[in-house]
């Protein structure tokens, strides 16, 4: 009699400790997508919540955030190509009547130097009517994040940055 009790309890429990134990696993897959889109991969984001969705089908944040990342996954590469880049730190950066061209492929130098190239973006000029063209900069700077020194070049310069996945484009205002 013991071990029939003892089997019907075991037999209620199983499928609630199995619920339980996807719930949790469809969590851990939701918090890996967080962390995925967070880095800039939305691939991986997706795939996660993907995961998520296949242990636990009514886990509305991962179905939100799936849906999100499909809408904006080149943003996500954006933000993180934008993060990566303006979070370089330049020693010196000095320039003297530098024209906006040499002024970018000065930043590039800059950049391949101090990290051996790891982080090396593509920096195009896009200025159609040619309105960059008479613009000089001097900037004496030293231990300056690229994305303080870019602000301080777009200021001098009239220009703003549109950070795409494989390049930073850079315009008139």
């Amino acid at each position: 009699m013991k071990t029939l009790i003892a089997l019907i309890v075991v037999a209620f429990a199983l499928p609630s400790a199995y619920a339980q134990s996807a719930g949790q696993q469809a969590e851990a897959y939701y918090q890996k997508g967080i962390v995925a889109e967070k880095s800039g991969d939305p691939d991986a984001a997706l795939e996660a919540y993907n995961a998520a969705l296949k242990l636990n089908p009514q886990h509305a944040n991962a179905r939100y955030r799936a849906g999100q990342v499909k809408i904006n996954a080149d943003s996500i590469k954006a933000d993180a190509t934008e993060a990566k880049i303006g979070a370089v730190l330049i020693p010196v950066y000095q320039l003297e009547d530098a024209t906006l061209q040499e002024a970018i492929d000065t930043l590039s130098n800059a950049m391949n130097q101090v990290n051996d190239g790891e982080i090396s973006p593509n920096f195009i000029i896009e200025d159609p009517k040619n309105k960059l063209a008479d613009k000089r900069i001097n900037l004496n700077l030293k231990n300056i994040p690229v994305s303080a020194l870019l602000g301080y070049i777009h200021g001098l310069a009239g220009t703003r940055a549109r950070y795409d996945e494989h390049a930073v484009v850079i315009s008139p205002l």
